[in-house]
């Protein structure tokens, strides 16, 4: 499960291969304990929760990041390496 960035304490993951439980483009966030799935076409939330403030966080980076998010679940969903993406500053 590579890590594709990490800010404010929050952790983002895309995993290789992981088309089949949510059938959609999606990230994993954690943050202290907590762990959500979110999607990248709408930053919606499709399992799991965090935190408000760090939900909203997430949220604001996907839509900043889309683009290359979309790219990253090319490869990975390809079981190929995905590139970092840039932090929330």
């Amino acid at each position: 499960m590579p890590l594709i960035s990490a800010f404010y304490g929050v952790l983002i993951y895309m995993y290789w291969l992981d088309t089949k439980q949510h059938k959609l483009p999606h990230i994993h966030a954690e943050y202290s304990g907590d762990e959500a799935v979110f999607s990248i076409k709408d930053a919606e939330v499709l399992e799991g929760s965090l935190p408000n403030r760090q939900k909203r966080l997430v949220q604001a980076w996907i839509e900043i990041h889309r683009e290359e998010l979309m790219s990253d679940w090319s490869l990975a969903s390809q079981g190929l390496s995905t590139f970092k993406i840039e932090p929330l500053r």
